[in-house]
């Protein structure tokens, strides 16, 4: 095997893909932040890291990068996220949730997945909770006392990579929809 396409199967891509908030949306987002009342050990995530995973798909050889490009590239209709569910859930994770998740957010999940598998790739059997983490260990924290109303006009979503750096968490491999 070639040196570089060996160097490639021992160093996998982390991938997701992932609906990104502009510079506004991060804004409410943190001003929202801000009103929580941060316990200490909590490991806020700062405002470029914030997002919403549409599917994780794991450790993924680099030389699947173009292929996974190339079809992961659905169509997808333009639709709007109302925010305003603070919640904290089990083992500390602190979460901002839709109110509602809109049909055009149902449909892009589904055609994800079903080009998730025509990759031969796996889709999470849970059910689908769509949030924005906002802190980890955060398990002592308070909620705020009024929750957020903000809205987020989605059309596009992107293939992200987990970096393993806490400086640049997570970077962006493509960008599809209009903001493409």
């Amino acid at each position: 095997m070639p040196q570089s396409r060996q160097a490639a199967d021992q160093d996998p891509a982390r991938l997701f893909l992932a609906l990104c908030p502009g510079e506004a949306v991060q804004a409410a987002l943190a001003v929202h932040s801000d009103a929580w009342q941060w316990n200490t050990d909590a490991a806020r995530y700062a405002p470029p890291d914030w997002h919403i995973t549409l599917h994780f798909l794991g450790s993924v050889p680099r030389q699947r990068l173009d292929e996974l490009r190339s079809g992961l590239a659905v169509p997808m209709t333009p639709f709007e996220l109302r925010f305003g569910q603070p919640e904290l859930w089990r083992h500390g994770l602190a979460v901002l949730l839709p109110d509602a998740v809109p049909e055009g957010f149902q449909l892009l999940h589904r055609s994800l997945a079903q080009a998730l598998q025509r990759l031969g790739l796996k889709t999470e059997a849970r059910p689908y909770r769509p949030h924005f983490t906002l802190a980890r260990h955060a398990a002592l924290v308070q909620l705020p006392a009024q929750p957020p109303m903000f809205g987020w006009h989605v059309d596009g979503y992107a293939l992200m990579e987990s970096t393993g750096d806490a400086r640049q968490r997570y970077r962006v491999l493509q960008r599809y929809g209009s903001v493409a």
